[in-house]
Formats: structure tokens, sequence, C-alpha cells
């Protein structure tokens, strides 16, 4: 075996590599202004009122991020619900709870298998039933909800 045909020596090749450019450290770029731990926004520690309004309105932007347009949707096969988003015609979000992802047969089915449920794309049924709120009119084909950065 020549020389060419060997896998490189990583830490020789790293120490190359910090011989050629230099130590990065690219966590730090200096842009706070010198020293400490630099922060995205203020805090208004001096503003307590300005502080709880903008941390009031982070709530309520988390909250809407969270849930905008979501419908409750019941599984017709073992009643569980989900909030369901459909976003169009080849994307539905989905949002699992707890007790749903215990409950749902069909990852019962493959747990009680010895398979793991979180490795499944989807549940059939619950897609069934989610067509079904949308040819029932209780779920929208393609959400009017507003995106939830747009306000």
């Amino acid at each position: 075996m020549t020389p060419r045909d060997q896998a490189p020596d990583v830490d020789q090749l790293a120490r190359s590599m910090l011989r050629l450019y230099g130590a990065h450290d690219d966590d730090d770029h200096g842009h706070n202004g010198g020293g400490g731990i630099a922060s995205k926004a203020p805090d208004f520690a001096s503003d307590p009122t300005r502080a709880a309004a903008v941390r009031e309105a982070s709530l309520r932007d988390r909250e809407r991020y969270l849930t905008s347009g979501l419908v409750s949707v019941d599984c017709r096969f073992c009643h569980v619900a989900v909030q369901v988003k459909k976003l169009g015609p080849g994307h539905t979000s989905v949002q699992w709870n707890t007790e749903a992802l215990q409950r749902c047969a069909y990852f019962s089915e493959i747990r009680q298998s010895g398979g793991d449920s979180a490795r499944a794309r989807s549940c059939p049924k619950l897609t069934d039933s989610i067509k079904h709120a949308v040819a029932e009119g209780c779920l929208e084909e393609v959400s009017s909800a507003p995106s939830p950065g747009d306000g």
C-alpha cells in the first residue's frame, strides 16, 4: 500500500489547517462592543413596563406560532383527537399529544410487534379521517389562517 492509498491522519490534517488558516472562534465576532455576552435584543431592565409589554407580546407570538390555523380532528377509527392544519394538497401538519400517541391503535400495533412507532410516517386511519374532515368541510383543504410571522 502506498502512502497515497492510506487514509490521512486526522490530527495531522487538523494541525496543518490550523497552521494555514489560524485558530478561529466562530462564536465570538466582537459585535457586542467589547467583551461580555452579546444579546440579540435589549432586556429593558431600566423600563419594567416596556419589559412586561415585550414579554407579553412574545408569549402571544409564541402561542400564535404554535397554534395558528390548527383544527381538532378526531380519528374515526380509535377516536383520538389531534390538531391538524392543511398547508396544501401534499402537506399536512399534525400535532400529536401524549394521550393520542398512546391511544392510537395503529401506533400501538407497531409497538406491540416490537417496532418503533416514532419511525412511522403517519397513521393511515388518521389520514383517512383528515381527508374525511376536509370533505365534510370541518377542515380547510388549504388553511386560510395567516402565517405565524404575518403579524
